[in-house]
């Protein structure tokens, strides 16, 4: 009978936790984001990885006045990407003159500011390193309502908009103590938004109820300074969220905030968002110690490689097995993901921090100058087939959607720095 009784108990263990999973997996669904193949959503794109789909042509060739659709003055300054959904484009800034923290929306036809809606009006630092800034952060979209986040009065704050500008919630996500800089993104996962603020203080990584702004789940995170943007990712036969540094690589259920596992993989201080081949997960940091490694995501714990290149805030790509990257001194390099064999690096002048994004066999890869390399992401070596230039200070990843670059842009102009939006395409 006592046999009998624990396999019932058993049996029904099992049924609810299928049951748990069908009903997640079914509210995942039924709130998922309203997107289209043409849009590219949130920080890194709809897959999460930096790669635009294979059957984009943006152009190879550009200047300031070669392949230019449009061009739009942005007010204040600001390091977060341009996020595109159907015909609108979002950007966030900060102005430290009149100290508002805004979000843009451009017409993505024509480049004209359709609205601006100050989020925070006051509240700035002017502390963190001197190449952060205070809208650092990019755009998320799930087709109705836009998200950010901001660092202002000491705290960060989740904003959600409509697409019309108007404020429907705001949370405050923790306290902050401000070190380098802030610039989390938010993502979006069914029906979450999940957001992160490491710091020295109250650090957290955490989900919000996309409509109403509430908290679903919140897990408290070590007391150090950290820079990446929570990243869900289908490892090992499952979503997982996977977030890194503060010594720590660890995988979250993104619906639940379930710890699945967590190990001692990275250094304190990540900028770059993790990349995967489906086997294993790939970090990189920083800051005290320079590191690449790769993880298995099936709990195991295992680093399956190692070694200590420097790709500090540029993040990673992965293609047919093998990852490709470009460090922040201009070194772009290629690895067999599987072992970390090294296949080939090659020089490319400058100093980098925004992201090398892909389109088919094409890495798009901008230094801080404004210089744009073009490489083949392939393992037969290292071949630069294109190099252009656009403004004199660039620290956004541009976005490659409808096959078009959209590319936030600083240059001098009456001495005195204005950024603008361009929008790259044939002509």
């Amino acid at each position: 009978m006592r046999r009998f009784l624990s396999g019932a108990v058993l049996w029904l263990n099992c049924v609810l936790v299928v049951a748990v999973c069908m009903a997640q997996e079914s509210a995942s669904k039924r709130v998922s984001p309203t997107v289209a193949s043409t849009d590219w959503p949130c920080w890194r794109g709809p897959n999460h990885d930096g790669i635009a789909p294979s059957d984009q042509s943006p152009p190879q060739k550009w200047s300031e006045t070669e392949n230019i659709v449009w061009k739009a003055a942005i007010p204040g300054r600001g390091h977060g990407s341009p996020t595109v959904i159907g015909g609108q484009v979002f950007l966030a800034t900060a102005e430290h003159d009149r100290e508002v923290q805004s979000v843009l929306c451009f017409d993505r036809k024509t480049g004209q500011l359709q609205w601006q809606t100050e989020v925070h009006k006051g509240g700035f630092s002017n502390k963190g390193n001197g190449k952060s800034s205070l809208a650092s952060s990019t755009v998320a979209c799930d087709g109705e309502r836009v998200y950010i986040n901001f660092l202002n009065n000491e705290a960060i704050t989740t904003t959600a908009l409509n697409r019309s500008g108007k404020i429907l919630w705001q949370t405050k996500i923790t306290d902050y103590i401000l070190h380098q800089g802030f610039g989390s993104s938010p993502a979006i996962y069914g029906p979450l938004l999940l957001v992160s603020a490491d710091n020295k203080g109250t650090g957290v990584i955490a989900a919000l109820n996309r409509e109403s702004g509430e908290f679903v789940w919140k897990q408290p995170r070590p007391k150090f300074p950290n820079y990446t943007s929570p990243i869900v990712l289908k490892v090992a036969g499952k979503d997982q969220l996977f977030f890194t540094g503060c010594e720590l690589v660890s995988s979250f259920d993104p619906l639940t905030g379930h710890k699945n596992w967590e190990i001692e993989g990275s250094t304190t201080e990540c900028v770059t968002s993790t990349v995967t081949d489906g086997n294993l997960i790939f970090t990189s940091g920083g800051y005290p110690d320079n590191h690449i490694s790769a993880v298995a995501a099936d709990g195991s714990g295992k680093v399956v490689w190692k070694n200590n290149t420097r790709v500090y805030v540029p993040s990673m790509l992965v293609r047919d097995g093998h990852l490709y990257t470009v460090l922040d001194a201009g070194v772009a390099m290629c690895w067999k993901a599987a072992t970390g064999e090294e296949v080939w690096k090659g020089r490319i002048n400058g100093t980098f921090s925004a992201s090398p994004v892909m389109v088919g066999p094409l890495l798009y890869a901008t230094s801080e100058a404004g210089k744009t390399y073009i490489l083949k992401a392939s393992p037969e070596g290292f071949d630069l087939i294109g190099e252009n230039s656009l403004g004199s200070d660039v620290f956004a990843t541009p976005t490659i959607v409808g096959s078009q670059i959209f590319m936030r842009v600083a240059a001098q102009q009456d001495g005195k720095r204005q950024e603008s939006l361009y929008c790259i395409g044939d002509r």
